[in-house]
């Protein structure tokens, strides 16, 4: 008995390094081997330094974003949540790992039972008893095709894909806070300049008013003047309520309260440093989406193996050891000892085809996460490309604008001072003071969309990940140890 059980162990072992994971090639990257270039794009490059090298401390220098992301980064639910899921994944990877090995258990049971005498074997009534202690396994199957290893192997991967999940999570979520940042603090700058401007419109409108009670002002100009103050107060509700609101933004993204009295830059400070482009090639080892996309292909095709190891014979082994005894004094006595092994082999004939469409359908799952992979990269390179185009246009479209504010602040005094002299029209002064109020919400807009912009592209290149936070933080900054026992 003992010699059978020996080569069945030898057997199972030589058979254990079996496996049907099909090789897994990395699929060819669908775009193009450098970014577009044109006159949308600058022609300079500075590759000293990769995007996901540079912290979010390095890449934002206003004191107070970084206090914000920083806040962020501690307190976000959603990003608590992507690290719980590792931490999920993690426990699955550990109990599918598991199966790979043999549980074994102890167990000792006691029965007493009153015979009738007209069932018992004597024709007297009497008292039976038995008691038994085991130890041994229970259905542990043998991995002879690599079935188990090629589940455990799934799970594995998955976990990994969660990991870039998390990253992914947290990149987005100091881009969320920059952007969402600046977009408060350009309507701050929008809300101010409203409010400097309808004191402005205000006092031309009483100048105007008394214009008119002596004559020298016509109806329509003051009508005029008055559009104007109207005009003004409407932007005036609207940047209030932008700015309440942004403020609600930025409270959800942080997961508690502002901090008071925030020393913050205007927008016109130097607010972000320029992060070198690269090559699209980088994407695929900086991207925490495409390396995610590339794990969940990986574990598609772990589980490709699974699913051809179930077209062969399966065996499993149910064996124990131990003593038993009509009497608890003697369970432990020479003699007593028991034993029992029950192999048991389930070969598949006749099953209508279930297994073999279970092979199809995760070869087609295999080929959607190629599909699926090949679309991350074909989206970051696109999202790298629209942010190297808007870098380069923004600093020519910012810089024609100051030149229009320039032109409008020249317009808007010359118009003033020919209406205090008396040699234009109030309907003249009005027009500049609409233009020059046009031209300077345009400016902040303009670099408000030029910073987001470079927010995105640094996003896009997949930074925002390698910066260390606060000790207390939950998140660590290298992948979490997996404990497998």
């Amino acid at each position: 008995m003992s010699k059978s059980l020996l080569s069945l162990a030898v057997t199972a072992f030589v058979l254990s390094g079996c496996s049907l994971i099909p090789d897994y090639q990395r699929p060819e990257a669908p775009v193009a081997a450098q970014f577009p270039q044109g006159p949308a794009y600058s022609s300079a490059q500075a590759p000293n330094q990769a995007a996901a090298e540079q912290g979010w401390k390095q890449f934002f220098h206003d004191p107070a974003l970084q206090q914000l992301i920083q806040t962020a980064l501690v307190n976000n639910r959603d990003l608590r949540v992507a690290a719980l899921n590792i931490d999920a994944y993690a426990a699955q990877y550990r109990i599918q790992r598991a199966d790979l090995f043999p549980a074994v258990s102890a167990n000792g049971s006691g029965s007493r039972q009153r015979v009738p005498a007209r069932s018992s074997q004597t024709g007297e009534a009497g008292i039976t008893s038995s008691y038994s202690a085991t130890l041994g396994i229970s259905s542990y199957e043998l991995d002879l095709f690599g079935r188990v290893r090629s589940l455990s192997e799934e799970a594995l991967q998955k976990y990994f894909a969660t990991e870039e999940a998390r990253r992914t999570t947290q990149i987005s979520l100091v881009a969320s806070v920059a952007n969402a940042y600046l977009t408060w603090q350009a309507d701050k700058e929008l809300l101010k300049l409203t409010q400097d401007t309808l004191g402005a419109y205000e006092q031309s409108y009483k100048l105007t008013s008394r214009s008119n009670e002596v004559g020298v002002a016509s109806a329509l100009d003051l009508s005029q003047a008055r559009t104007s103050v109207e005009n003004a107060r409407v932007a005036l509700a609207r940047y209030t309520r932008q700015v309440a609101q942004d403020e609600n933004s930025l409270t959800l993204l942080l997961g508690t309260g502002l901090p008071a009295n925030i020393a913050s830059k205007p927008l016109s400070d130097d607010l972000l440093s320029e992060v070198p482009a690269g090559l699209p090639s980088d994407l695929l080892q900086r991207r925490p989406d495409i390396l995610q996309a590339e794990y969940n292909l990986k574990a598609a095709n772990a589980n490709i193996g699974a699913a051809r190891a179930a077209l062969f014979p399966s065996i499993s082994l149910t064996a124990n050891a131990g003593t038993m005894s009509p009497d608890l004094s003697g369970l432990f006595k020479g003699g007593s000892g028991t034993w029992s092994f029950a192999p048991q082999i389930n070969i598949p004939i006749f099953n209508a085809g279930s297994l073999r469409a279970s092979l199809d359908y995760s070869k087609i799952q295999k080929e959607i996460n190629v599909a699926n992979y090949e679309k991350a990269i074909q989206t970051g390179f696109q999202e790298v490309s629209d942010g190297l185009a808007a870098r380069e246009t923004y600093k020519q479209q910012l810089e024609a604008q100051r030149g229009f504010v320039a032109a409008n602040q020249d317009y808007y005094r010359l118009a003033e001072r020919r209406y205090r002299i008396g040699v234009d029209s109030n309907l003249t002064f009005l027009d500049a003071q609409r233009q020059l109020f046009s031209a300077q919400q345009s400016l902040i807009t303009d670099r408000l969309a030029q910073l987001n912009s470079e927010v995105n592209l640094y996003k896009a290149l997949g930074g925002g990940w390698n910066e260390q936070t606060a000790k207390n933080e939950p998140l660590k900054e290298e992948a979490p140890t997996l404990k497998l026992f």
